[in-house]
C-alpha cells in the first residue's frame, strides 16, 4: 500500500491519503513534498488504550519512512534541491527528519551545482534553506572539487554552501583542512576558515592561516590575514615565507607577499625581508620593489636598499638604491648598486662607492668596488674627476669618538 506525504513550513501539517481511494493527479504545493511507504502499512492498529498510553509515556512523536524524497523548488518551478534516502525518522516536536544513506543534488539556476551523499543525516528545511547534519560529502561534478564536512547549509536564494566542523576539501591541484568554507557558486569562489592549512600539488607548497579564499577559476589563492607558506623541494622545506597577505598564482606559481613580508631560503642561507615580494616559485627569483633588508645568517652580513633581487639557483643578489652593506665587525660598503655572489663571497659595488673599516680605522671613496667584505679585503676604483681613489685615514681618538 503507498501513500503521499504533504507538508507545509517546518515538517508542520501532515495530511496522508490512501491512492486507492485518491485521484491519480495530485497538485503539490511548491514548498515541498516527500513520498514514502509506511512500513506499516497492512498491519492492524493497536487498540485505543495502547495508543494513548504510548502518546502519553512519549512526548517525541516518531515516524519512519522508507523511500523517502524531499524536492524543493523556485518561484518558477526550478529545482533548488533534491534529496533522497532509504529511509527516515520523521520527529514532529524537534521537525527534524534523520535519515539513513541520503543523497542528492543542489541547483542553480536549473544545472546541478553540487552532488552531496552521507551515512547518516539530521535533515532540516523551511522551503528557503536546507541543513544536514552528519558526516557528509559534496561534490562539485564541474570541477571534482569534494568538501567532508560534518554540517552543511544550502542558501540558494544567497548563492551560498557554507559545509562547517571539521572540513576537508581535495582537488586534483589543492587540499585543504579548515572549520568552516563558504561556496559562492556563480563566482566559483570558496572561503576557508579557521585554522586553514592548504596543500598545492604545483607548486608544491603549504599555506597556512585562518582566512583563505580560493578564486577557482582564476586558479588564485588570497590570504588577507598573516599567513605563513611553506615551499617544498623533493618533499622537503626549501623556503618559508610569511607576510601579513599575499596572493598565490597556482598557474603562473607566483606569489606576492605584502605587508612585513620575509622570506627565509635554506640554501643558501639568507633571509629577505620587505614590505612588498614577488616570490616566483617556477623560475626561483624573489622581487622587492620597496626597501629590502638581506641577511646572511652564515656570512653575518647584511645589506640593505631601495630594491632587490635574488635569483636562488645562481646564489646571486642585486641590489640598487641607498645600498648599504655591514658586515660582522661593523665594516661597510656603501653604493648605489651592488651585485652579491653569496657562493664566491664576493660583492661588486659602482656609483658612489664609499668603504669603511673600524679597524684599522679608515674610509675609502671611489666609482667602483670589488671584494669579499667579510674578510674585509676589498679594491676601490675611480674617485673624484682625477679617477683616483680618496683615501681617509682616521685618527685614533676620531674613530673611537665615531664608534
Amino acid at each position: 500500500m503507498a501513500y503521499q506525504f504533504h507538508k507545509r513550513g517546518r515538517w508542520g501539517k501532515r495530511k496522508i491519503q490512501n491512492f486507492s481511494s485518491t485521484p491519480s493527479f495530485l497538485i503539490l504545493p511548491l514548498t515541498f513534498f516527500l513520498v514514502f511507504g509506511l512500513a506499516a502499512c497492512g498491519s492492524k492498529s493497536p487498540p485505543t488504550s495502547q495508543q494513548n498510553t504510548a502518546d502519553s509515556s512519549n512526548k517525541d512523536s516518531n515516524l519512519t519512512f522508507f523511500d523517502v524524497t524531499l524536492e524543493q523548488a523556485d518561484e518558477v518551478g526550478r529545482p533548488i534541491w533534491k534529496v533522497r534516502a532509504k529511509t527516515a525518522k520523521y520527529t514532529k516536536e524537534k521537525q527534524i527528519g534523520q535519515a539513513e544513506s541520503p543523497y542528492g543534488e543542489l541547483y542553480q539556476d536549473g544545472k546541478i551545482v553540487y552532488q552531496i551523499k552521507a551515512d547518516v543525516a539530521d535533515i532540516e528545511q523551511d522551503g528557503k534553506q536546507l541543513f544536514l547534519k552528519g558526516k557528509i560529502f559534496a561534490t562539485d561534478p564541474s570541477n571534482g572539487i569534494v568538501l567532508q564536512g560534518n554540517e552543511l547549509e544550502w542558501r540558494p536564494k544567497e548563492d551560498l554552501l557554507i559545509v562547517r566542523n571539521k572540513i576537508n576539501g581535495t582537488h586534483k591541484k589543492l587540499q585543504a583542512v579548515a572549520q568552516e568554507v563558504r561556496v559562492k557558486t556563480r563566482e566559483q569562489r570558496m572561503e576557508f576558515s579557521g585554522g586553514v592549512v592548504a596543500n598545492s600539488i604545483d607548486p608544491q607548497m603549504q599555506v597556512r592561516t585562518e582566512h583563505l579564499i580560493w578564486n577557482i577559476k582564476e586558479e588564485k589563492l588570497i590570504g588577507d590575514r598573516p599567513l605563513e607558506i611553506d615551499r617544498y623541494k623533493d618533499n622537503k622545506i626549501s623556503d618559508r615565507g610569511k607576510g601579513n597577505s599575499a596572493e598565490v598564482n597556482l598557474k603562473t606559481k607566483i606569489a606576492t607577499v605584502q605587508k612585513n613580508a620575509q622570506l627565509e631560503l635554506l640554501d643558501p642561507p639568507l633571509q629577505i625581508a620587505s614590505n612588498s615580494m614577488t616570490w616566483n616559485m617556477n623560475a626561483e627569483t624573489v622581487t622587492t620593489n620597496s626597501p629590502t633588508r638581506m641577511f646572511h645568517r652564515a656570512e653575518n652580513v647584511t645589506v640593505t636598499a631601495n630594491q632587490g633581487e635574488m635569483k636562488i639557483p645562481q646564489k646571486t643578489v642585486y641590489l640598487k638604491g641607498n645600498v648599504n652593506a655591514v658586515g660582522q665587525r661593523r665594516q661597510s660598503l656603501r653604493a648605489n648598486t651592488l651585485t652579491w655572489y653569496l657562493d664566491n663571497k664576493l660583492v661588486e659595488a659602482q656609483g658612489n662607492v664609499v668603504y669603511r673599516q673600524i679597524d684599522p680605522p679608515l674610509n675609502f671613496v671611489g666609482e667602483t668596488a670589488v671584494g669579499n667584505l667579510q674578510t674585509e679585503n676589498i679594491v676601490v676604483k675611480g674617485g673624484s674627476s682625477s679617477g683616483r681613489v680618496v683615501t681617509e685615514i682616521i685618527p685614533q681618538e676620531k674613530a673611537n669618538r665615531q664608534q
